[in-house]
């Protein structure tokens, strides 16, 4: 049953640092307060409708995965459950429960680390018309859906809320971070990917393709923001996969889909939901938390 959804959040005394597409991001001094509302972006643009339970979902699986890539990269967690942070935050124990996480200051890169293990979405339309994808000669041939021969880095640059990310090639990201930062950006992204597609495969999910956020603390490069969610991941239901067409999934294509349909022009304002609509992406959301958790909601 899912309990009345969080559009924004507004914590009285609190510093609020930053409104993001989906999270609302408080300034703790040394730390940050990540709130994961249940705002819906689609093509870059917040939709007026929120999804029941969404900003929960994300942060249960994003806990999820910063547990099982420990190993490969520190992360900025600092505390998730709300009676582990600090006092002034127990008077919004109600709103933040389950759906928050206290974590370290970093300094975001200045690019997006995308890794693809399928070719789809943005990717399938640059290699339709290069049969390239970010600077990758790709075999020709290739159908929509389809495995790619391995994972690629493909970074984009980070835009301004309401404008689109735009894709760039490696070359472009040395010139941004640097070859050597630029180098463990691209590793460590494409270890977690791959470690990621381990895992949800044993759970009946493909992870088409993901975006990571990294930061640094000092000299120290992290793992921020949310990792693996279906917000930045393409998920797709095994036993449906086909290559050659679209994929049905339990992100937010689903949405995606319904905006292409109406002819919506990619511009807010945002049109309306249907109910219907709203609760099947809400159920996707949990589907893919319970099969990669092995839990629902929490």
């Amino acid at each position: 049953m899912s309990e009345q959804p969080v559009l924004e959040t507004n914590l009285e005394g609190i510093p609020l640092k930053a409104r993001g597409k989906v999270r609302d991001i408080y300034d703790l001094g040394d730390n940050l307060l990540i709130v994961a509302s249940d705002r819906l972006s689609a093509f870059d643009v917040v939709l007026p409708d929120p999804i029941p339970d969404k900003g929960k979902v994300l942060t249960q699986i994003s806990l999820y995965w910063f547990d099982k890539m420990a190993d490969i990269t520190p992360n900025h967690l600092v505390a998730w459950r709300v009676e582990d942070f600090p006092q002034q935050l127990q008077a919004f124990a109600d709103v933040l429960e389950g759906r928050s996480m206290l974590v370290k200051k970093a300094k975001p890169l200045p690019v997006e680390a995308i890794v693809r293990g399928y070719i789809s979405g943005s990717g399938w339309k640059d290699y339709q018309e290069t049969g390239q994808v970010c600077g990758y000669t790709l075999p020709a041939g290739m159908q929509e859906s389809e495995q790619l021969p391995e994972p690629l880095f493909t970074p984009s640059t980070k835009a301004e809320l309401g404008e689109h990310d735009e894709n760039i090639d490696v070359a472009a990201c040395e010139k941004l971070l640097g070859k050597e930062l630029s180098d463990e950006v691209s590793s460590k992204a494409l270890a977690i990917y791959s470690r990621a597609r381990e895992l949800a495969a044993e759970a009946g999910i493909i992870i088409a393709d993901t975006k990571f956020e990294f930061g640094m603390l000092g000299d120290e490069l992290i793992l921020i923001d949310e990792v693996l969610t279906p917000d930045s991941s393409r998920f797709w239901p095994a036993d449906q996969y086909a290559p050659g067409r679209a994929q049905a999934s339990f992100d937010k294509q689903f949405v995606r889909d319904y905006l292409e349909e109406i002819g919506f022009n990619k511009k807010p304002p945002a049109p309306r939901l249907p109910p219907e609509l709203i609760s099947g992406t809400r159920d996707r959301y949990v589907e893919a938390l319970t099969r990669l958790s092995g839990h629902g909601l929490s």
